[in-house]
Formats: C-alpha cells, sequence, structure tokens
C-alpha cells in the first residue's frame, strides 16, 4: 500500500525536471546558503539578468524559492524548511551530486567575496570618521602608489626573470625596483610590443623563447614570475622545472594562474590548454619540480572580473646544503 505522504508520480516528475539543469542547480546551492538579489546572484554566477530571472521566476512558480521586497529590491532564498520531505529529499541528493562542479567552486568563491565585501560595506559605515580618509586618499593621490610601495620592497640587486611577459606590462613595472629583468615569451607580436613599452629602460632584456625551454642561464636570476601563462602550456611541469633551473638557491618563484572552472568556451577563446587548476594539483606541481616551502591560495575575485577566478602560488628553491 502506498503511504498517503509519498509524492504521486506528476509530483516527482515535475521536480525531477526543475533540477534538470545546471544554472537552476547552482541557483539553488546559493540561495540555499544565502538571501541574495537578482544584480547579485547575477555577479555570483556571472550570467545575464535575463537568464538569472528566467530561472528564478521558474523556480518560485515551483516552490523551490521564496522572494520578498527590500526597498526596490526583491530578495531571493530557497525555504528549505518550507519544502516536503520528498522534495527535500531529491535536493538534498542533487545537492550532494554536485558538490565537485568546479563552477560550484567558482559560485562560491565569488558568493565568499560578495559577503566579504557585504562585511567591509558594513565595518566602513560605522567606522564613522575613520572611513572618509579611505576614500579622501583614495581620491587625492589614487591606489597606484599601495602596488608601488609593495614592489618598493624587493631587493634592489635581484634579477628578476618575467617568464611569458608578454607586452611587458608587468616586466617595465618591476624595472623600477630591481637590478634587472628578462623578459621571456614565445610571441614575436607581444615580444614587439614589449620593446616598445621598455625602449627607455636599460636593465631590461625581452628574450624569444619557449618557457619549456628557458633562454636563461643557470642559477641567473633570484626569482622568476609566471602570471597567466601555465594554462596556454601543454606540457607546465616542464616550463615549472626550467623555472626552478634558472633561480639560484633560494630564489623564488611566484606565479598566478586560473583555478579550475568549466568555462571550456572561455578556454577555447582564450586559446588555453587547459581549464585552471587546483590548489593541490599546483602545489604538487612545484613540489615535484624541487620546490619548497610551497604555498597556494585561491585570489578574492575582483568585483567587475569576467573571467574564473585566479589562484597565487609560491615556492622556494632550496639552498644548497639545505
Amino acid at each position: 500500500m502506498i503511504r498517503a505522504s509519498m509524492p504521486s508520480s506528476d509530483a516527482l516528475i515535475k521536480w525531477m525536471s526543475n533540477l534538470a539543469d545546471g544554472t537552476r542547480l547552482r541557483l539553488l546551492r546559493i540561495v540555499e546558503r544565502q538571501e541574495l538579489g537578482v544584480t547579485e546572484l547575477c555577479s555570483v554566477l556571472q550570467l545575464p539578468q535575463s537568464t538569472v530571472s528566467r530561472h528564478l521566476k521558474l523556480l518560485a512558480d515551483e516552490g523551490w524559492v521564496r522572494s520578498r521586497r527590500q526597498a526596490t529590491t526583491r530578495l531571493y532564498r530557497m525555504p528549505l524548511e518550507e519544502l516536503s520531505p520528498a522534495q527535500r529529499k531529491l535536493w538534498l541528493l542533487a545537492r550532494q551530486q554536485t558538490d565537485a562542479w568546479p563552477a560550484v567552486g567558482q559560485d562560491e568563491l565569488r558568493l565568499a567575496e560578495l559577503l566579504r565585501q557585504r562585511r567591509e560595506d558594513s565595518r566602513v559605515f560605522f567606522a564613522g570618521a575613520a572611513a572618509q580618509w579611505d576614500q579622501m586618499r583614495q581620491e587625492l593621490y589614487g591606489t597606484a602608489f599601495e602596488r608601488q610601495a609593495l614592489l618598493a620592497l624587493l631587493p634592489q640587486d635581484w634579477t628578476v626573470a618575467d617568464l611569458g611577459c608578454g607586452t611587458g606590462a608587468l616586466t617595465a613595472e618591476l624595472a623600477s625596483f630591481v637590478a634587472q629583468v628578462i623578459g621571456v615569451d614565445n610571441s614575436p607580436a607581444m615580444l614587439r610590443a614589449a620593446r616598445q613599452r621598455t625602449t627607455d629602460l636599460p636593465n631590461v632584456e625581452l628574450r624569444q623563447g619557449d618557457l619549456e625551454a628557458l633562454p636563461i642561464e643557470d642559477a641567473a636570476c633570484d626569482a622568476a614570475l609566471l602570471v597567466l601563462v601555465l594554462t596556454y602550456l601543454p606540457e607546465p611541469a616542464k616550463a615549472l622545472q626550467q623555472t626552478h633551473r634558472i633561480l639560484r638557491p633560494g630564489g623564488k618563484a611566484v606565479l598566478v594562474d586560473l583555478l579550475t572552472h568549466d568555462r571550456d568556451d572561455f578556454r577555447r577563446e582564450m586559446g588555453q590548454q587547459s581549464m585552471g587548476f587546483e590548489p593541490a594539483s599546483m602545489e604538487r606541481l612545484l613540489t615535484e619540480s624541487g620546490f619548497d616551502q610551497v604555498r597556494c591560495l585561491n585570489l578574492p575575485p575582483q568585483p567587475k572580473a569576467k573571467g574564473p577566478a585566479l589562484l597565487l602560488a609560491t615556492g622556494i628553491k632550496r639552498e644548497k646544503g639545505g
């Protein structure tokens, strides 16, 4: 005998249809955790408002989400406690099965950054007069000086390799703070642009070559940068091994690259070889390439950034005899 509390076949099929869409699953995961408006959901999901609104309407019509108005904004949440036991059980299964999706990981990072910014906004509001200084400083002096101050921490006698230097933007910025910068790129077009940018910088040397076979002597550099480079390489491990080779003992490698995502359209549009890296896999790559003191962390997504989230990783070449 079928219990009265069990859902009808029509209800079950409708619920399964509601959840048979990747965007709706991502959206429900977010509003289960946090009540958000459409604009915030668009920012977290990186989808247009029309798409998010369409999915929200369907989910609201079927009882998966509730909304309320706050001033001029309508906020959405998932009323997990109001779902029927069977509906809730189906959702918990769907949520569990999507835990490992790269897109879900990206959404969670953007949600965490949005909530961090909310907390920061509250802190600034309650700070009162002290908060005016930050705004005043930015209006008077801008923000570029902060990065310049950090670069000034670099030892002046260092030689730094900018691997995959592209058009030389970072190469030129580094040149004011260290003894020499060696920029390497395999694109003639990129190097032409880099030469134009660094033509008046005598301590910059640009070389054409592949990162898997760097045209730099052994132990010639104190530090090496690989910024948004490894995802373009079919064999990133070889580039890291080469980076280790050109560093002096105690030298530091710093790299920034894409966190794992599932946007294959983005990968193809950008001509990249891979879909990014997990922090654990990046740490393993650096360790297997000979680096010690390996660290890797996720970078907070920038509010207006449209690409996948990024990670920052560092490693030190072991001192001789260490």
